[in-house]
């Protein structure tokens, strides 16, 4: 079992598991009821996604100094609580469970699942390759 870091509406990889998404929207356009089918995800949890503002921070980012402060902030909104005891959780269910998180952009390197594989290993979470 493993937590897989995953780009939401793409094909699920075998065994892969309850699909969670961590963004701020739902996908626009698509019936809730076609969510799962379309691969989006099983599960909405924007408790782990940026605020607006900080998401904002991230997609405007052009260097690495625009990205490490994106970094820093996103990570300061992980540490409060319901979001740590939420990272804390799917750590744990990681070892007992298939499951993956992700979000819509392309790149992971430019994205906040990038900075939530770290956070997820940093608690022990068991992640896929």
């Amino acid at each position: 079992m493993s937590i897989r870091i995953v780009r939401l509406g793409t094909p699920r990889a075998p065994g892969e598991g309850l699909r969670i998404g961590t963004v701020r929207r739902p996908p626009r356009g698509v019936p809730k009821a076609e969510f799962a089918a379309q691969n989006w995800y099983d599960v909405w949890y924007p408790n782990l996604a940026p605020s607006a503002e900080t998401m904002k921070r991230g997609q405007e980012a052009k260097t690495p100094a625009e990205w490490n402060a994106f970094v820093r902030k996103y990570k300061s909104e992980m540490a409060e609580a319901d979001a740590s005891r939420s990272l804390d959780l799917l750590a744990a269910l990681s070892h007992q469970s298939a499951l993956a998180v992700g979000c819509y952009c392309e790149d992971e390197a430019h994205c906040h699942r990038s900075v939530l594989r770290t956070l997820l290993a940093e608690r022990g979470a068991d992640i896929a390759a």
